[in-house]
């Protein structure tokens, strides 16, 4: 029998043993089978990545005047991921030091550095919580010694040199909606884009609206890396390998900062002048297109200093720059802003009105009033004008002419689908002729904010009708048969509100009723009569240049699609227009008396555009040289009355400011546009 003793030195041997052969394996499976990814893991444990961001590319006019670039500044920015760690008070108590340093107080501050979620008002900070938040973009260079200097002070706080996007406005020029601005990347975006989270850098400023929107991948660039090797402590010690980020490209527009800026002030003064008249008056717009489709010069009212993006937006500078009393400063109006062109739609009905069979040779009565469908339609209060051609209503913009036109039409169009309520009802005859010059549909520009404007087609009216007579508007409801002006009016458009009027038809002919145009679709379509019948595409854009001053790639306004409209007819249109301008008649005359046709032959068309309860628009569009037409120009101002009387003076000074006429000096010196791009140097 075996003692007790040696039975338990016997276990003890095969449990020591056991744990022998147990660490043998367990070194053998360290070092031999996970060994490689053990040693990587040591690897890493001694580098880190580092994201090197790139600068983004600068914005420049046709000859190189900087309208966005990026310069270098001292920023102050605060983690609130560190602060909420290392501090008992989520950081109240950092920023109320840090807020006198950056001559704000503690409460703007945190504003700053909260997050913007949903009920959170501006100032807010809309990037990732896990970025660093810039509170302060022009520190001094003490202010930034001092937080550095005191780390323990001010935990999680960095001031550092970083490129901040400035506006120099050249000129004064400050297309402010058309350039977009940028603000920090949401981590969804960053996820949508695949890229790397770098803090606030280059990299996670994207472009929110505009030229910046638009282009915001070729002026971004590419981010670079660098593994550096770090000690246990994470200090630096040195760069295992780098690759260095590749800078965005400048965009060179077609905008002229000389004439742009010209074409602010006239804007400017024009709108203040109606608004004195008629205080309600805050929106308008005016264009400079070439008839080949770029963009030289796009001014909306009002207008707003973007530089307000660069350092945190205050709860007042948002409520101007959204707020409807306010005009809504950050909308493009010329691109955005929906309205009644008024006669100056007369181009396209007269278009229809050839298409559809009316002598261009033939003559048309010119009543005082004339009556369609049961109602009385006036000649905007002019007399009996008689008989004439085209080409004196044109001049005279007689707007019974094309009443009577378009009744005609209407008798003549597919009655019975006005009567079927039909989301596939046929487009009449002369709104067809409308949407073929780029009416109601996008017009495809480079700028990601438009709109598309009204034709109203049978299929529109449907599903107006269908969209407000039981539900939007409730016209069914709330109109009444014997109540007001209004509710007999919704009463009748909820019994047939998809049918199309011979009234509708008449008023639609002079760019009212339900027409709407947005400004750059009115100057589009003038450029496809200036210059023979092609519509553009319009572009902003006209080339990307590379960091090292190559050009990537030129941006050319496409052809969207050619007027169905014979050249004998757009040529005979385009003599009428000059005659509004140079005949003692021509609705355009008293604006342009004086003007040295002689020098520069301007053809154009007025554009009253009434609105119910409200004063009407004053619209002119306008090509120049008459014979040879360079040039479109169009101002549009709602609410500002008579087209004669607002928008074709401020039409006339562009003009001026272009070819350097009257006492103005030249934008374009003899009416061209540069022949090459400018030199971009290479960026560091």
């Amino acid at each position: 029998m075996i003692p007790a003793s040696r039975r338990r030195l016997v276990v003890l041997y095969v449990v020591v043993f056991a744990m022998v052969i147990a660490l043998g394996g367990r070194l053998w499976y360290l070092q031999v089978l996970s060994g490689g990814q053990y040693k990587a893991l040591a690897a890493a444990n001694q580098t880190r990545n580092v994201v090197v961001p790139p600068v983004r590319g600068s914005i420049t006019d046709d000859v190189g005047n900087k309208l966005v670039t990026n310069q270098t500044s001292l920023v102050v920015s605060v983690n609130m991921m560190t602060l909420s760690q290392t501090t008992s008070d989520d950081g109240a108590s950092v920023l109320k030091r840090l807020a006198p340093l950056l001559h704000m107080s503690d409460k703007l501050l945190r504003e700053k550095t909260r997050l913007c979620t949903k009920g959170v008002k501006q100032p807010c900070w809309p990037g990732s919580p896990y970025q660093p938040i810039p509170v302060s973009q022009s520190v001094s260079n003490q202010t930034a010694l001092q937080i550095m200097e005191e780390p323990k002070k001010f935990p999680g706080i960095t001031a550092q040199v970083q490129p901040v996007v400035d506006y120099p406005m050249p000129h004064g020029a400050n297309p402010a909606q058309t350039l977009g601005y940028l603000q920090p990347i949401t981590q969804q975006e960053m996820a949508k884009l695949h890229l790397p989270e770098t803090g606030f850098a280059g990299e996670d400023l994207v472009g929110q609206a505009g030229l910046e929107a638009e282009y915001n991948k070729a002026l971004t660039g590419k981010a670079g890396t660098k593994e550096v090797s770090v000690n246990a402590a994470g200090d630096v010690t040195g760069t295992v390998h780098e690759t260095p980020p590749v800078n965005g490209d400048t965009l060179v527009t077609s905008l002229n900062a000389k004439l742009q800026g010209d074409v602010q002030n006239v804007l400017d003064n024009a709108v203040n002048k109606a608004k004195a008249v008629n205080s309600s008056v805050n929106q308008g717009a005016a264009i400079v297109e070439t008839t080949s489709g770029r963009i030289v010069s796009m001014a909306s009212y009002p207008d707003y200093n973007p530089n307000i993006w660069t350092n945190g937006i205050s709860k007042s500078e948002f409520n101007y720059l959204f707020g409807t009393g306010s005009g809504e400063p950050i909308l493009n109006w010329a691109t955005q802003g929906q309205y009644a062109p008024g006669s100056t739609w007369k181009v396209t009905s007269t278009a229809a009105a050839v298409a559809d069979g009316f002598s261009l040779n033939g003559t048309y009565d010119c009543p005082a009033t004339t009556n369609i469908g049961g109602r009385s339609f006036a000649n905007d209060g002019q007399p009996s004008l008689g008989a004439m051609s085209f080409s004196t209503a044109l001049i005279q913009s007689c707007d019974t002419v094309y009443y009577d036109i378009a009744y005609q039409m209407w008798q003549n169009d597919d009655r019975k689908a006005d009567y079927q309520a039909n989301p596939n009802a046929p487009t009449q005859k002369m709104q067809q002729m409308e949407l073929d010059w780029g009416f109601g549909k996008d017009t495809h520009v480079d700028l990601p904010e438009q709109s598309k404007g009204t034709v109203p087609t049978r299929q529109w009216l449907y599903w107006l009708w269908k969209d407000n007579a039981h539900k939007g508007q409730d016209w069914c409801k709330n109109g009444s048969q014997n109540g007001s002006y209004v509710q007999r009016i919704e009463w009748e458009d909820c019994q047939s509100g998809y049918v199309w009027e011979p009234g509708q038809a008449a008023i639609a002919a002079i760019g009212q009723g339900y027409v709407d145009v947005t400004p750059l679709q009115l100057a589009n379509a003038y450029a496809a009569l200036a210059n023979g019948g092609k519509l553009y595409e319009p572009r902003v854009g006209e080339a990307l240049v590379s960091p090292s001053g190559k050009v990537a790639k030129t941006i050319k306004p496409p052809v969207a699609s050619h007027l169905p409209v014979s050249q004998n007819t757009l040529a005979y249109i385009r003599d009428a227009l000059a005659g509004v301008i140079s005949n003692p008649a021509g609705t355009g005359y008293p604006a342009f008396s004086g003007f040295p046709l002689s020098k520069v032959c301007v053809a154009g068309k007025t554009g009253t555009a009434q609105n119910f309860g409200k004063n009407a628009s004053s619209v002119f569009a306008s090509f120049a040289p008459c014979q040879d037409p360079k040039y479109v120009v169009l101002v549009m101002i709602p609410g500002a009355g008579y087209g004669a009387d607002a928008a074709a003076p401020a039409v006339r000074q562009i003009w001026d400011d272009i070819y350097g006429l009257e006492g103005h000096k030249a934008a374009m010196p003899g009416g061209k546009v540069p022949s090459r791009l400018p030199s971009i140097g290479r960026q560091g």
